[in-house]
């Protein structure tokens, strides 16, 4: 059991989540949050009972020390809570993306080397059994070199919480850093991840298309060429139904699906595939994080998901929002 104190800043679904999942691996907890419903509710539903309770993260940190510090917050406020954290030489686990821009995350980046203090980014897909495993499979080549790969997400929003209204979710403004292309920038870093990389050059559709009552973004479109001729087809939404989480990597010896908990896999040209089933809960890739940062507080462990990580996908998502402004193809390192 770990006898640490944890600070959680934000207590939406993400931060009870969190505090749930550190409160089990034996974390003491204090959460902060702007509305005194929001702490009410995260003691309540999680059943964890804080040490202290704070309406603002000064506050939190004049209060008392902590181990780490947990950033759920919405995107515009994650570069200042975490450097504020950082300034107190307090471990931080922040919640993707790095920041709502390029310029903030820039920031955030500096700050991090000139503190010395271990930040780590909870792109949690890269935890999650199915996702390693077939990482592991194109990396021993089991359908030949690589040409196309076609990602998708698609998830109605209004199904997301429904404890409440979608309208009222920080990802419906966009000012809170809400939308699609932000949010949803886990299938972005699962594709430098996976394929070892940024893209070369990119084309992207940023839009609202759809009657969701919302201001920020619920359909991204991207196109990507890598240096090595493999093409990569990206889309996502937020108004779809069923919702699908799919990757589609097709290879000159035959092709690769996941879809969550199963990876198939196809070599002839018939609809012929082989199966491999998994059973994880989706709880299982932010306990795993979870297990990680307390590691990385202890010193037993360098982050897996760094800041220079996060940096690289906010290189992809200004390519993207400056190709759909300008209707062009950008080459990636010339931002």
């Amino acid at each position: 059991m770990n006898e640490k104190h944890i600070l959680i800043i934000g207590t939406g679904s993400a931060g009870k989540r969190h505090a749930t999942n550190l409160h089990n691996l034996g974390c003491t907890l204090s959460c902060v949050d702007p509305r005194a419903d929001r702490l009410e509710e995260a003691e309540k539903e999680t059943g964890v009972q804080l040490r202290g309770r704070f309406g603002s993260l000064s506050d939190a940190l004049l209060a008392s020390s902590y181990d780490g510090a947990v950033v759920a917050s919405p995107p515009v406020y994650h570069v200042n809570q975490s450097i504020q954290c950082l300034e107190h030489k307090i471990p931080v686990l922040l919640e993707k993306p790095v920041a709502a821009n390029m310029e903030d995350a820039a920031l955030l980046e500096k700050i991090v080397e000139k503190a010395d203090v271990p930040l780590l980014l909870g792109y949690t897909w890269r935890w999650w059994p199915s996702l390693i495993k077939m990482k592991e499979m194109l990396e021993q080549e089991i359908i030949g070199k690589l040409l196309h790969v076609t990602y998708v997400m698609s998830a109605n929003l209004a199904d997301w919480h429904p404890w409440e209204s979608y309208q009222d979710f920080f990802m419906s403004d966009k000012e809170q850093g809400g939308g699609a292309l932000l949010d949803e920038s886990h299938w972005i870093d699962q594709m430098i991840w996976i394929l070892g990389g940024s893209p070369v050059e990119l084309m992207g559709r940023v839009e609202k298309i759809s009657s969701l009552q919302i201001n920020s973004d619920d359909n991204v479109d991207i196109f990507a060429k890598y240096s090595d001729n493999i093409r990569v087809s990206l889309h996502l939404d937020l108004f779809g139904r069923p919702h699908e989480k799919s990757i589609k990597f097709i290879g000159e010896t035959g092709t690769l699906v996941w879809k969550v908990n199963e990876i198939l896999t196809g070599k002839t040209m018939d609809d012929e595939w082989e199966k491999e089933t998994f059973t994880d809960d989706r709880n299982a890739m932010f306990v795993s994080v979870a297990q990680e940062f307390l590691e990385v507080i202890d010193g037993k462990r360098n982050p897996s998901c760094t800041i220079q990580d996060g940096m690289k996908v906010m290189e992809v998502i200004e390519a993207v929002r400056r190709s759909s402004a300008d209707g062009t193809s950008v080459k990636l390192g010339a931002l």
